[in-house]
Order: structure tokens, then C-alpha cells, then sequence
């Protein structure tokens, strides 16, 4: 084994009623590939925060050796000052700004007291090919796709001279292919002699690309194992992670189709007026009581413009064709009219249009239903308690109150509240859209257990989601949806990966 390049002994974080790290140590050695593992909440992005100095020194108790040199980081810059780089989900470039001007951005090449705008390109141009991206340096950022911006975020990183890069599920947006390219970068990194630590969901990518992986559960160590020595394989992963075997990923059930029919939608289309084009194009599908049905597709393809257009428009389309619900034709002129008809729809992106993070569980979990709390114009205190706790322990949602903010949760629990928000409307159909996205496999498993308990007691659920397998292990019947048509229905005894992606292309 090289030397370790990195140190983190006995590592102890706390929050208000809450120990997120608890005698934690982790060790990376020198040039390698590091994946960190755990479910939401087990610590893994606090002991990253801790290490790169955004939980400053003092903050936490334990020690930080680099090189074998303690640490004392009081920021982030401190940290990046010894070659420490951390990239978060949530990329941190400046839309507006060009490719170079955002990988020099805080470290620019000066000429006196000017910026030095030949050197500055130039050095852009190095880190752009040290991570494979041809993009022309003058683009700006918010031309580029998500992967590509991840890499200009990598470059921007390796532009300071970085020893260690911490990647925060990196590629938890990316499509299949930027994924695969991600990955591949990482590779040609560590041929570089960077050091790379990555925080991922996604077991598979782990298992292919990790030299190491430490697994965290309820902020302790749990173990460090070695690709080398083939201990690295998708059920001791998920056995050490959740602290028990889960044999079926997908919890069985059976798939009884109701002849009702509670949802249509007939000659359904959507023209984007910003885009000038038609997102989606004479869309027919049913959706029964008490079933599952998936709608998967490439991205782009028009599964969640299908989605928002169906759940009141809020992103003002102009529509055509007709919507049924319970058998009645419905015209929906906003999501308030939609919530009246008996659906409810979980957005994708739970942080920015699923949940007011600065508020508290509690308000969340009410928020699309305050009419029913409400006496005489004011919210009914009590009966807004009682509502929340019902539902944090109907969703077992782990919180240590629910006055908790919904942004101290892990990702797993607020999508539980997010879900949490529509059941309280009473939905005939929920909308979920990616409702596994940015999870681990135990809170996966959750969700998988609540959607089969509300089919069971005769909700009906579209499900969308980037990921076949889920579409697949949990879908009665599933839509395949291609640039905004749908190019066919396969039932789930039919369905494989291969036909649908057979369709997906077409």
C-alpha cells in the first residue's frame, strides 16, 4: 500500500441534538481512488466538510494529517492552500461567466496589478485538456451541458495545483454517458498522481472504479475494504451500509390491474413557448387504481415536461388534448385545480421545487394542505402537530424533531417529506418524479416499501425515473417516452433493460 496522503483520526462532530460523526477515522493513500459509502445521514459530506475546512478547526474534535503534517484549517481556503479541492453537487461556477474566466475564478494570473488574459487562457486551455473537454475557453457556462460543467468544475479544481480532489456524488445529475466519461477522467487523473476521493450512491460506479472504499453508518466507521483483495461487491456494500442483507432490491408484490381506470390522458400535447418547439406530441396513455406506472425515456426526452404540463402547467406550455380523471374530462389551469382533482406531483428537484428547506418538518409536510388546518382564517397549531407526527411515523422519517429544518435532514428523509407534503392533499394519482434520486440504497428501499403500501391501499402512482432498473423492478406497466412521443407500453413480465432502451432510441 503507498504511504497515506491523508490522515483523519478519531474524528467527532456535533449539532444541535444531533452527533453526526462520532470517533470517525478514514485514511487515503497516495494516488489512489477512494470511494466513500454510506446511507443519507451516516456522515459521509460532514466528514468531507470537516476535512475541507468548511466545519472549521475547533469545530469538531480529532486531527487532520496530510503528508503526515497536521492540520488546523480555519476555511476552505486554508485548505486549498495544501492542495485540497472539493466539488459538491451543486456546482459552484458562475452561469454568466466564460469556461476560462470560471476556472481561473480566485486564482487569476496577474501582470502587475492587471489580469494577465493571454496566460490565463492559456492555463485554462491546459486544465481543459487534462480533463478531455473540448469546449471552446469563451463559452460560457450556461451554454454547456451538466457534464461538461462538472468537468470545467474538475478543471478549475487541478488549476490549483490539487493533491487531493473530494467529489460530492458527482455524477448524481449526469446522464449514462457523461457518467461513464466522469469516470473515465478520474482514472486518467490518478494516472496524473491526483488523489481522488469520491462520495457516491451509485454502488456500481463504485465497485468499477474504487481502489478503496470506507463505509460510514450512523457517523462511525464501519469498515475500509480493498478492490485488490475482491471484497468489493454490491451485497457486502449494502449489507455494511444499511447493517443487514436486503436480498431483493425491489420489495415484491402482486401486480393485480384494476379495470377502473382513474387517470387518462388522450392526444395530449405541449408546445414550449421559450424553446419555439413542441415538447410533446400527441401523448395517449391510462393509468388504473392500485397500480404503478413507469415512464422511462432518455434525458430530454419529455418525461417531466409530460409531468408539470399534466399537473396544472406551471411552466405555462401551450397545451392541447384531453385529460381525464375518475372518467370526467378535466381542464387543469393551474396545480391548486389539479390538487382539487386528486393529484399530487413530487417534483425531481425536491431542494429547489419539492420543499422549503429553512422551514421546519412540520410546516413542510402541511404546506399544500393548510386549508385543512385552517379555523377561521388561522392555522390550527395542535392539529398541524398531530398531522406531521402521523405522517413522520407512517414515512419513518428520521428526525430528531418535527420543528427539525428540513435542510439538517439527509437526502432520503427529505424526499420522504416531500412525499409526505402530497399524501396530506389525499391524491387518487401521485406524480413521482426521479423519487430515488441522490439516495442510497437503504432509503431507496424505504421509498420502495411506501410506494407498495399506497397501491396496496388503492393509490395510483406514475413513477419517472432515469434509472431502468427501478423502472423496471417496480412498474406494472411501463411507457417509453422518446423525443416527447410515446413509442411504446411493455408490461412488466415483458419488459427488459434492452427493449426499452430499444424504444428510448427510436
Amino acid at each position: 500500500m503507498n504511504k497515506p496522503i491523508l490522515e483523519m483520526r478519531s474524528i467527532t462532530k456535533t449539532f444541535p441534538g444531533v452527533k453526526a460523526l462520532s470517533e470517525v477515522s478514514f485514511g487515503v493513500a497516495r494516488g489512489e481512488i477512494h470511494c466513500l459509502v454510506g446511507e443519507n445521514g451516516a456522515g459521509k459530506s460532514t466528514l468531507m466538510k470537516v476535512l475541507s475546512g468548511v466545519y472549521p478547526h475547533g469545530d469538531f474534535s480529532g486531527e487532520i494529517l496530510l503528508d503526515g503534517i497536521p492540520q488546523r484549517f480555519r476555511n476552505i481556503a486554508d485548505s486549498e492552500k495544501v492542495g485540497i479541492a472539493i466539488i459538491y453537487q451543486e456546482l459552484a461556477l458562475v452561469p454568466e461567466m466564460t469556461v476560462f474566466e470560471n476556472i481561473l475564478l480566485g486564482n487569476e494570473i496577474t501582470k502587475g496589478i492587471s489580469i494577465d488574459w493571454n496566460e490565463t487562457l492559456k492555463r485554462a486551455k491546459e486544465m481543459l485538456a487534462r480533463v478531455n473537454l473540448d469546449v471552446e475557453p469563451a463559452t460560457r457556462v450556461k451554454d454547456l451541458g451538466v457534464g461538461k460543467q462538472q468537468l470545467v468544475e474538475i478543471a478549475k479544481a487541478l488549476s490549483r495545483d490539487v493533491k487531493l480532489l473530494i467529489l460530492d456524488e458527482p455524477t448524481a445529475a449526469l446522464n449514462e454517458a457523461d457518467c461513464d466519461n466522469l469516470l473515465d477522467i478520474l482514472k486518467d487523473l490518478k494516472r496524473q498522481g491526483v488523489t481522488s476521493i469520491m462520495i457516491s450512491h451509485k454502488l456500481k460506479e463504485v465497485i468499477r472504479i474504487a481502489d478503496t472504499v470506507t463505509v460510514l453508518r450512523d457517523g462511525e466507521t464501519i469498515c475500509t475494504l480493498s478492490a485488490t483483495e475482491g471484497a468489493v461487491t454490491e451485497p457486502v456494500l449494502i449489507k455494511h451500509m444499511v447493517g443487514r442483507e436486503i436480498d431483493d432490491v425491489f420489495p415484491k408484490r402482486k401486480h393485480e390491474r384494476s379495470s377502473e381506470v382513474v387517470f387518462e390522458a388522450r392526444g395530449w400535447n405541449a408546445w414550449d413557448q421559450t424553446l419555439g418547439r413542441a415538447v410533446l406530441k400527441d401523448i395517449s396513455f391510462k393509468v388504473a387504481k392500485g397500480e404503478i406506472v413507469g415512464f422511462a425515456g432518455l434525458m430530454g426526452s419529455g418525461r417531466t415536461e409530460l409531468a408539470r404540463s399534466l399537473f396544472g402547467n406551471p411552466d405555462e406550455y401551450k397545451t392541447s388534448g384531453e385529460v381525464f380523471v375518475g372518467g370526467q374530462a378535466m381542464r387543469f389551469q393551474s396545480p391548486k385545480d389539479a390538487i382539487k382533482a386528486g393529484l399530487a406531483y413530487a417534483s425531481e428537484d425536491r431542494k429547489g421545487n419539492g420543499l422549503v428547506l429553512i422551514q421546519d418538518v412540520k410546516e413542510n409536510i402541511t404546506l399544500a394542505n393548510l386549508k385543512a388546518l385552517s379555523r377561521r382564517g388561522t392555522i390550527d397549531d395542535n392539529a398541524e402537530i398531530k398531522v406531521a407526527n402521523k405522517y413522520r411515523d407512517a414515512l419513518r422519517i428520521k428526525t430528531p424533531s418535527i420543528d427539525q429544518k428540513v435542510l439538517n435532514l439527509s437526502g432520503g428523509n427529505q424526499q420522504k417529506v416531500s412525499i409526505a407534503k402530497w399524501l396530506y392533499v389525499n391524491p387518487r394519482v401521485l406524480i413521482l418524479d426521479e423519487p430515488t434520486r441522490g439516495i442510497d440504497v437503504g432509503a431507496k428501499y424505504e421509498i420502495y416499501m411506501i410506494m407498495n403500501d399506497l397501491v396496496a391501499q388503492g393509490m395510483s402512482i406514475i413513477m419517472i425515473s432515469s434509472e431502468l432498473p427501478e423502472v423496471l423492478g417496480m412498474s406494472d406497466r411501463v411507457y417509453v417516452v422518446s423525443q416527447g412521443r410515446i413509442t411504446g407500453e411493455v408490461s412488466a413480465a415483458e419488459a427488459d433493460q434492452e427493449s426499452v432502451m430499444r424504444l428510448a432510441t427510436m
